[in-house]
């Protein structure tokens, strides 16, 4: 087991202008440009962005199952490529897909697991993953027995079965259930404060606001904003109108406007706009129900970088 610091101003990741170039039958995908950013030991750091933005081809390369062509990534000073043994020892790495050994108990997936990191006499450590992880009860189950969201549960404590000082969650909670949200995060967060570096993708943007404490976004294979979670929400509009509507918006609000189902969200800088915005619904005989003003979250950040395009 790697310990979970050395060098206090060593980064735990540094991405060194990282660039991956597909070349295939269709012709030539630049699927990242030149991306260079660290993560600080004993951070949680979110990396966000859309589908086809570049998230899991980076995790891929800091994980050694992609080679970058271009720049130079490392993991507690270790070269991912070079130093592939001791790189990828530090990293504790959750995936996107459902990926398990159908021939094994919970309990013997782990022990092997930690078997290819030379990892014994951990069956204490084993126990409170499972217990943590609301496995206990699973401890002697086949994997073909589990339901998705319990295979999710496995490949989380597969991850940290040899206590990896850089947890990397590739959106870790995508489709399952809100008990698995939750477990999960009371104890990555208690992983987090013992000093364990986080790095978490996810489209759960609320999840994303909540826990990381700084934050990256990539589009189109760029890095188009990096900033502290507080400065990513102080530097935007920090004011939003909120009301429900079964009728068509005005054109003259149409455009700027965020519509799910019935509900609308506006942009507002100031009381000024507001009123605005309320006038042209009333003229246009808009009826509106449900009207809240707030501030600005996450997911409208998000939204106003990508509509903006490279502006880091």
């Amino acid at each position: 087991m790697l310990p979970l610091k050395n060098n206090q101003n060593m980064p735990a990741v540094a991405f060194q202008n990282v660039s991956k170039v597909y070349e295939g039958a269709r012709g030539r995908l630049q699927a990242l440009s030149d991306v260079s950013f660290d993560i600080r030991q004993g951070e949680f750091f979110g990396l966000l962005g859309p589908n086809g933005a570049g998230k899991t081809t980076l995790i891929s390369i800091l994980a050694g199952l992609a080679r970058a062509s271009g720049g130079h990534v490392r993991v507690l000073g270790h070269d991912v490529v070079s130093d592939y043994a001791a790189a990828r020892k530090a990293l504790g790495i959750v995936p996107q897909e459902l990926v398990f050994d159908p021939f094994f108990s919970v309990r013997e997936s782990l022990r092997i697991q930690s078997g290819y990191f030379g990892v014994k006499g951990n069956d204490a450590w084993i126990d409170e993953l499972l217990q943590n992880l609301g496995l206990a009860d699973k401890a002697g189950a086949n994997m073909r027995q589990l339901s998705g969201g319990m295979k999710r549960r496995v490949l989380v404590a597969q991850a940290l079965v040899h206590r990896p000082p850089v947890i990397v969650l590739d959106e870790p909670t995508a489709g399952v259930d809100v008990e698995l949200r939750q477990t999960l995060w009371q104890f990555v967060s208690r992983l987090n404060r013992e000093g364990h570096t986080v790095l978490l993708t996810t489209h759960y943007l609320e999840e994303a606001e909540a826990l990381c404490g700084r934050i990256g976004m990539l589009k189109q294979g760029r890095l188009v904003a990096l900033d502290k979670t507080s400065a990513l929400l102080a530097g935007r509009a920090s004011t939003m109108l909120r009301f429900k509507t079964d009728q068509a918006l005005p054109e003259a609000i149409a455009g700027q406007a965020r519509v799910t189902g019935r509900i609308v969200q506006l942009k507002a800088r100031d009381a000024a706009d507001v009123e605005a915005v309320l006038a042209t619904l009333r003229s246009a005989g808009v009826a509106v129900e449900d009207l809240e003003i707030g501030r600005a979250d996450l997911e409208d950040v998000f939204l106003e970088i990508m509509q903006q395009g490279e502006a880091a």
